[in-house]
């Protein structure tokens, strides 16, 4: 069973302090996808919520080299995070397009399509508004007016962090919905080498999943979170970060705001 770390944290001006919960990658419980392929299932593995049941959920795909579903349709929207290796996902003719690290995708309930991997280690973040997320066989299939997106990570476009250095500050970039509050969006932040600073959530949730580089997570036991590794909070929350030896990129998905502040 996957291990949750729970730290108390410093807040904003509120009755009382968040706690943060982390799942380490290296602590994550792996389990059939799609048990009905039995060893022909890529792996699947949960961060947050329940892919069976009918919450928000986020958790980590894992394929093996050379994999290569067969044509099939999912029930529930999903929007996807390259972690490691290429990952291909499209119509079942299209031509392979393998997306590398830090690349976003997705794919919309009721559309036909497979999914495929190459490399060594083949690793993406999945995650669905609203479960079960269900394999289904294309003779289900049904048009729900969504088109899928295929951004390649040459093409993520990176902005500065409002309020901090534009030389060699954090970068965001901002993948789906709005940064208003009560609305969940979805974006990138990429912190410099070294950089210390901290992660200010401002709305009901906050959840942060690490795609490249190492995270020291500064809470009152530090906490080292490589690739696929998550935290999160509910409420108004601060997060303490270092990005250790390189840069780092994680993907946040929240209902509100945030802020980056350094010390």
């Amino acid at each position: 069973m996957r291990r949750l770390i729970s730290i108390t944290l410093a807040c904003f001006v509120t009755a009382a302090c968040a706690s943060t919960e982390i799942v380490s990658v290296s602590d994550v419980e792996w389990k059939q996808l799609n048990p009905a392929r039995g060893d022909k299932s890529p792996l699947a593995g949960t961060l947050w919520g329940d892919r069976k049941g009918n919450e928000a959920t986020g958790f980590l795909a894992k394929f093996v080299d050379g994999f290569s579903s067969p044509p099939h349709i999912h029930n529930a929207t999903y929007r996807a995070v390259v972690i490691s290796g290429g990952i291909h996902n499209d119509d079942p003719d299209a031509t392979h397009m393998w997306m590398p690290t830090g690349s976003f995708w997705t794919q919309p309930k009721g559309e036909i399509h497979i999914t495929a991997a190459s490399g060594e280690t083949n690793i993406a973040l999945v995650e669905i508004d609203k479960g079960p997320y269900l394999v289904l066989p294309t003779a289900e299939a049904f048009d729900s007016g969504e088109r899928p997106i295929n951004v390649d990570a040459s093409n993520i476009v990176w902005i500065d962090s409002p309020g901090m250095s534009a030389s060699n500050g954090p970068k965001i970039a901002y993948l789906w919905g709005k940064l208003i509050e009560g609305q969940s969006n979805g974006s990138f932040i990429k912190l410099p080498a070294g950089f210390n600073g901290k992660l200010h959530s401002q709305g009901s949730y906050f959840r942060a999943v690490i795609i490249e580089g190492q995270v020291e997570y500064l809470g009152t036991k530090n906490k080292t979170l490589d690739p696929g590794s998550y935290f999160g909070s509910k409420g108004k929350t601060v997060h303490p970060v270092l990005s250790k030896n390189a840069e780092s990129i994680i993907y946040v998905r929240t209902d509100g705001k945030y802020k980056i502040t350094q010390d």
